[in-house]
This record gives structure tokens, sequence and C-alpha cells, in this order.
């Protein structure tokens, strides 16, 4: 229990710091968030946690593979300024790109396309 506890008070405080930081410099909060932070974390906490090189590998290779599609969400925010797009829609539309990115890999793993 108090591992999960661990866990939840790092990542907490990776989130709590960088949404501060975002405050005071929001392009340098963007640089550290861009970073692969959970990624990290996570990585290490699941090799104390359960010691398999194996499954750390695994998990890497599924981060690598979200990796493309999460870069989906940004391009509404990417085309704001000039479409005059406000937040929400931009939020909305990230996730909605995130989605379809997702299911179109999924399709391509299950058809041995990717």
């Amino acid at each position: 229990m108090w591992w999960f506890l661990f866990k939840i008070l790092v990542s907490g405080l990776t989130i709590a710091l960088c949404s501060w930081l975002a405050g005071r410099s929001p392009r340098l909060a963007g640089l550290i968030i861009a970073l692969p932070l959970n990624t990290l974390l996570v990585l290490v906490f699941t090799q104390a946690e359960y010691g398999d090189p194996a499954r750390s590998v695994e998990l890497a290779r599924g981060v690598f593979s979200g990796v493309f599609i999460s870069l989906l969400f940004f391009v509404p925010f990417l085309l704001a300024e000039k479409l005059k797009l406000g937040f929400w829609f931009c939020y909305a539309s990230g996730i909605g790109l995130i989605l379809a990115g997702a299911m179109v890999q999924e399709f391509l793993a299950k058809n041995r396309i990717w």
C-alpha cells in the first residue's frame, strides 16, 4: 500500500509542479511536459514493482506506438490562431483525433498491416 501511495505522491507532485510552472513560463512548462516524464516514472515503477524486464520492454513499445497518435491532439492547437478556433473546440477536436488515430492503429494492428 505504501508503494501505491508513493507513486501517487510522485505523480501528483510532477503534475502540480508543471501546472504551476505553466503560469510563470508556459513554454518551459510545455517543454518539460513534452519530455517523457510519465514514461520515465512508469518504467521505473513497473521495474521496481514487478522486476520483469520483458514487461518493461513491452510497455516501452506500447508507449512508442502511442507517441505518434498523441501528437494528433496538438494539430487543432497548431491551427487555432489561423482558423480562430477556441480552446474547447481545439481540446475536443484533439481528443477526437486521438480516438480516430487509435482506431486506425488498432485496425492496422489487427490486420497485421502495422
